[in-house]
């Protein structure tokens, strides 16, 4: 095997290049991982315009980025070795949180909380190259039936499993998702699944919405251009409408906005359950009308990335329980990675997910 490879190196803001560099070496604890599959992120998009901060010492790169990715494995350290758990050749999706299993947290199953994490594309080389180092506990087989576009769903699944988790949906029930992403057009799909009775998708993007409705949405608005079919201009009243004044009973908000969030304070009901999924801003406050969310019985929830939830995201997607292959976009090969964050951040040609081929 070549001991270099292709790969995209983040500094800092705006400043990422496609370099080749060393493949990594193989201690006994990790996986030598060939990547086919990698999706860009949101977190990726803020990482690269410099908005949010590396895992690293110094906040900074330089750092190979990409979090969402499958593969085929190459090369496997003695631990995973003497247990049988990988070959050369297996297909796998990568877990990019990799817990301690030491600490207080992993060992009360807060995996997600762990103090210890090693996280590829964050704290370490990621994706965003043609090899990637992972440790064995952070890999996932991949179905045989589940091609590597799909599995490379999972990361962000993963986090929707946890949160509809939080969201303790029952049957019949009027959800309210707001954010037409990828994750969105996903929990769309999962709330469907999981029984709910109608949901509403609100978003600012019609095309976003229109995808939703074809992924089970019954009822989708617009709540910023005037000009859409689909706008309106007070969101509570049209809840209210279609619930016969109950208001809707779950919503979560897989967007970062805060007015979404406090619009999802507004038009839940009675004893309604509000999941914040979003990541905000280091600076962001959000305002609860306490009177009314006290009196309602309410409560606000947050969901942060996706303990003990990897095997029921897998087992979705092998199912066809979520329709994952739709929302990829484009694909583009790595020598592209950042023309492809830009576009989406300038949302040219009406993105929703595009993934990256080494």
């Amino acid at each position: 095997m070549a001991e270099k490879m292709k790969a995209q190196v983040f500094y800092e803001a705006e400043k990422m290049e496609l370099e080749e560099i060393p493949i990594p070496k193989v201690t006994d604890v990790d996986v030598l991982v060939r990547v086919k599959n990698c999706g860009i992120c949101g977190s990726d998009i803020s990482y690269y315009y410099g908005l949010s901060p590396l895992g690293t010492p110094t906040g900074k790169g330089p750092l190979v980025l990409g979090h969402e990715f499958t593969g085929e494995v190459v090369e496997v350290g003695a631990v995973a070795k003497s247990m049988n758990l990988f070959k050369p050749g297996d297909r796998v999706v990568v877990n990019p949180v990799q817990n301690c299993n030491a600490c207080y947290a992993c060992a009360a199953g807060r995996t997600n909380l762990c103090a210890n994490l090693y996280v590829p594309g964050v704290t370490a080389n990621g994706g965003f190259a043609e090899y990637c180092i992972s440790r064995y506990t952070g890999l996932f087989k991949l179905p045989d039936n589940v091609s590597y576009a799909a599995g490379a769903f999972t990361e962000p699944l993963a986090c929707a499993v946890y949160g509809m988790k939080k969201l303790a949906l029952e049957p019949g029930q009027f959800v309210a998702i707001f954010g037409p992403g990828p994750i969105g057009l996903m929990m769309v799909q999962m709330a469907k699944a999981m029984g709910a009775g109608k949901v509403a998708l609100i978003g600012t993007r019609d095309y976003r919405l229109e995808d939703g409705k074809k992924m089970g949405a019954d009822y989708i608005f617009n709540t910023k251009d005037e000009k859409s079919p689909y706008y309106v201009k007070n969101l509570k009243e049209a809840i209210a409408d279609l619930t016969h004044g109950a208001l809707a009973d779950r919503a979560i908000v897989p967007t970062s906005s805060n007015e979404a969030f406090e619009q999802a304070l507004d038009i839940t009901g009675n004893a309604a359950i509000v999941v914040h999924f979003g990541l905000p801003n280091t600076d962001d406050v959000i305002h609860v009308p306490a009177l009314a969310t006290h009196t309602m019985d309410k409560e606000i929830r947050f969901s942060w990335l996706a303990p003990l939830s990897w095997p029921t995201a897998i087992r979705m997607i092998s199912e066809g329980l979520v329709n994952l292959e739709g929302l990829v976009s484009s694909t583009v090969p790595l020598a592209d990675t950042t023309k492809a964050i830009r576009m989406l951040r300038e949302r040219a040609n009406d993105p929703i997910k595009v993934q990256v081929t080494p």
